[in-house]
C-alpha cells in the first residue's frame, strides 16, 4: 500500500464493491417485503374463498355443516394454506386437515405476523373476523426463506467477482490516470544539470495534473536560466582572471629575476609564484569544469584495443608508485574494443592513481584492474588507504570537496570533478565503493566497449567508430 496505484486500486475495489453491497442489501429487504406481501394477498384470497363456500347464512349453520362447507376447499389448497375457524359462541374450532388439530398460535394485537407452528413450520398468518367466527389462515414461509437463501448466495458469488473484476478494472484505470504521473516523473528525472533544457510534455487540457507539469516547466525554465548564469559567471570570472593573473607572475618573476630584493624578501616571493600557480591551475580548472558541463569541449574517441594504451601507463604508475615507497599492481581480464580518448584517460587515471597513492601506506600497493562485461569496459583503481564512509564515496566527486585524508594539502578539489566530467564526456559514468573486504578506496569508470569479434567486423582499426563517435559528442 505504499503506491498510489495500490492505494487507488483498492479504493475503487472497496468503493464499487461496497456500493454493490449495499444495493443487495436493499435488494434483498424489498424482494421480501414483496414476496411477503404476496402471502399476504394469499391469505386474503383463501378467506375470500372460504367466506364464499360459508355463504350468507353461516351463522345459522351447526359445526358439522360449517366443517362440510369449508373442507373440500381447505383440502384442495392444503399444500398453501393452514386454515384454523374458531366459533365464539360454542368455542367450536375447524382444523384444515393439514394441521394435524393443532392451533396456529395467536399474537396479540397483531393481525398479520409470522409464527411457527410444531410439525409445520414457519407461517405467514393472517386473521380475519366474521360475525361470531374468526378465521386465522396461514402461509409457509419456507419457499421465501429458501429464495431469499439462494438470493443470497448468489449476492455473495456476485460481490466476490464484483471485488476481483473490480481489482481488475482499477489497477487499468489506475496506470490510465497515473500516466502523466509516470510520465512527469521520468521526465523530472532525467533533468539534471547537464540537461536542463528538455521539459516534461503537458497535453493542451486544463486539469490539475496539466497545471503540475505546466508549474514544474516553468520551475525547471527558473532552473535553467540560474544554472547557466553560474555557469557563465564561473567560466567569465576564469577567463578574466587570467590576464591579471598572468601578469601579477611576471612582475613577481621580474623582481626575482634583477636581484634585487632582499634574501628574506626572496623566500616570499617564491611563496607567492607558488600560490600565484596554485591560483592559475583552480582557474584553467574551473574554466573546463564550466566548458565541460555546458557541452562546449569537443572530443573525439576511438574504438580500440586498450591493452597498449594500458601498459604504456603502467610503465610510469610503477615509476610514481615507487618513487612513494608504494607497489603498483595491474590486472586485465578479458578481450575487447573500448571507446576512448587516449590524452584524456590518461590524465583521469593519473589523477585516480596520486589520489590512490597519497591515501595508501608506505608498502602497500595500488590495484589498477580492467574487464570487459557487456557492452561496458570496467576500470577500477583501489588503494589500501583507510576508505570513505558512504555519504562522503557519493559527494568525493563533487567541486572543492577534500576530506583530509589524502596526503596532499595543495590540491585544490577539482581533480576528481575534472575525472567525472572526462569520463561523461566519452559516454562512460564513475562512482566510488569500498575497496575489497571494506578496506580501502575503489574508484571505478565504465566506457562504451564492444567484444573483439564484433569491433573487428564493424570497424577495422577503430577507425569506423571514430567517426560516428564525434557525432553524438557534438550534439551534446
Amino acid at each position: 500500500m505504499r503506491t498510489i496505484k495500490a492505494k487507488l486500486t483498492l479504493f475503487y475495489a472497496l468503493s464499487a464493491t461496497i456500493t454493490l453491497a449495499c444495493l443487495f442489501v436493499a435488494g434483498y429487504v424489498l424482494l421480501e417485503s414483496r414476496l411477503i406481501h404476496g402471502l399476504d394477498l394469499l391469505n386474503e384470497a383463501e378467506f375470500d374463498e372460504i367466506q364464499a363456500h360459508l355463504g350468507n347464512d353461516y351463522e345459522h349453520l351447526s359445526t358439522d355443516a360449517i366443517d362440510r362447507r369449508i373442507r373440500e376447499t381447505t383440502q384442495y389448497a392444503s399444500v398453501l394454506f393452514y386454515v384454523n375457524l374458531h366459533n365464539r359462541k360454542t368455542h367450536d374450532l375447524f382444523y384444515s386437515s393439514n394441521l394435524n388439530r393443532q392451533i396456529i398460535p395467536d399474537v396479540p394485537g397483531q393481525h398479520i405476523y409470522n409464527t411457527s407452528v410444531p410439525h409445520v413450520g414457519e407461517l405467514r398468518v393472517a386473521e380475519f373476523v366474521l360475525h361470531g367466527y374468526d378465521v386465522t389462515v396461514g402461509t409457509p414461509l419456507a419457499p421465501i426463506r429458501a429464495e431469499m437463501r439462494i438470493y443470497v448466495e448468489v449476492s455473495l458469488a456476485l460481490l466476490a467477482g464484483m471485488l476481483l473484476a473490480s481489482i481488475a478494472i482499477g489497477f487499468g484505470l489506475s496506470r490510465v490516470m497515473l500516466q502523466p504521473i509516470r510520465t512527469i516523473s521520468a521526465t523530472a528525472d532525467r533533468i539534471r544539470s547537464d540537461n536542463l533544457s528538455e521539459r516534461i510534455p503537458v497535453a493542451d487540457v486544463h486539469d490539475e495534473i496539466a497545471d503540475l507539469g505546466r508549474l514544474l516547466n516553468q520551475m525547471f525554465d527558473r532552473l535553467e536560466v540560474a544554472f547557466n548564469e553560474v555557469r557563465r559567471f564561473a567560466a567569465d570570472a576564469s577567463h578574466e582572471l587570467k590576464t591579471p593573473l598572468s601578469l601579477v607572475r611576471l612582475q613577481a618573476e621580474k623582481l626575482l629575476v634583477d636581484g634585487r630584493l632582499a634574501p628574506e624578501h626572496e623566500d616570499v616571493m617564491i611563496v607567492l609564484l607558488d600560490e600565484i600557480g596554485r591560483l592559475n591551475r583552480i582557474v584553467d580548472e574551473l574554466l573546463f569544469l564550466s566548458r565541460a558541463e555546458a557541452h562546449a569541449i569537443p572530443i573525439e574517441t576511438t574504438l580500440q584495443d586498450p591493452r597498449p594504451f594500458l601498459e604504456a601507463f603502467r610503465q610510469d604508475a610503477q615509476v610514481l608508485a615507487e618513487h612513494q615507497n608504494k607497489r603498483f599492481d595491474f590486472i586485465c581480464d578479458g578481450d575487447g574494443m573500448a571507446a576512448f580518448n587516449e590524452r584524456w584517460l590518461r590524465q583521469v587515471l593519473l589523477n585516480l592513481l596520486t589520489n590512490a597513492l597519497n591515501a595508501s601506506p608506505v608498502g602497500a600497493a595500488v590495484l589498477l584492474r580492467t574487464q570487459f562485461a557487456g557492452k561496458m569496459w570496467r576500470v577500477s583503481m583501489e588503494d589500501r588507504g583507510p576508505g570513505l564512509p558512504p555519504e562522503q564515496r557519493q559527494r568525493m566527486f563533487e567541486r572543492f570537496v577534500r576530506f583530509g585524508n589524502q596526503g596532499d594539502d595543495r590540491g585544490t578539489g577539482l581533480g576528481l570533478a575534472i575525472c567525472r566530467s572526462m569520463i561523461e564526456l566519452m559516454g562512460g559514468h564513475i562512482h566510488a565503493t569500498a575497496g575489497p573486504g571494506d578496506i580501502g578506496l575503489c574508484s571505478v569508470f565504465e566506457l562504451p566497449a564492444q567484444p573483439l569479434a564484433h569491433a573487428a567486423a564493424g570497424a577495422p582499426g577503430g577507425a569506423g567508430l571514430r567517426a560516428q563517435q564525434a557525432e553524438p559528442t557534438a550534439a551534446k
